[in-house]
């Protein structure tokens, strides 16, 4: 992945996290950047400098709740939406879905374009 598709994928980072969440119901940070590079056949990749911001943001903003377990030995820290989260998770997803629909007739408006 090239440096600009890293801006955007650090653009849309917050919804992809919420609807991981909202389809699995809680991850930790390293399942989560697992789960991208699985979802998008090693297209994607998260770092950890980029999505432990944007987890503890999203928590800062009430959408997301902690809950530390021990897991072999280690702490694990797992990410879930909170009732707004889940609200957010859909409205957000929503907005990027028509940003992305919007960009698409801009950069190829011939392909939406009714046949004669």
């Amino acid at each position: 992945m090239n440096a600009n598709s890293q801006q955007v994928l650090k653009g849309s980072l917050s919804v992809i996290i919420l609807k991981l969440l909202e389809q699995r119901e809680r991850m930790y940070g390293y399942e989560i950047t697992q789960k991208v590079k699985e979802l998008t056949a090693g297209e994607m990749a998260i770092t950890e400098g980029a999505l432990y911001p944007a987890l503890h943001k999203l928590e800062a903003e009430g959408l997301l709740t902690t809950e530390t377990e021990v897991v072999d030995g280690r702490a694990r820290k797992y990410y879930s939406l909170t009732k707004t989260g889940q609200t957010e998770a859909t409205g957000r997803t929503a907005d990027l879905l028509a940003f992305m629909q919007h960009l698409q007739t801009i950069l190829n408006p011939n392909a939406f374009k009714p046949a004669l």
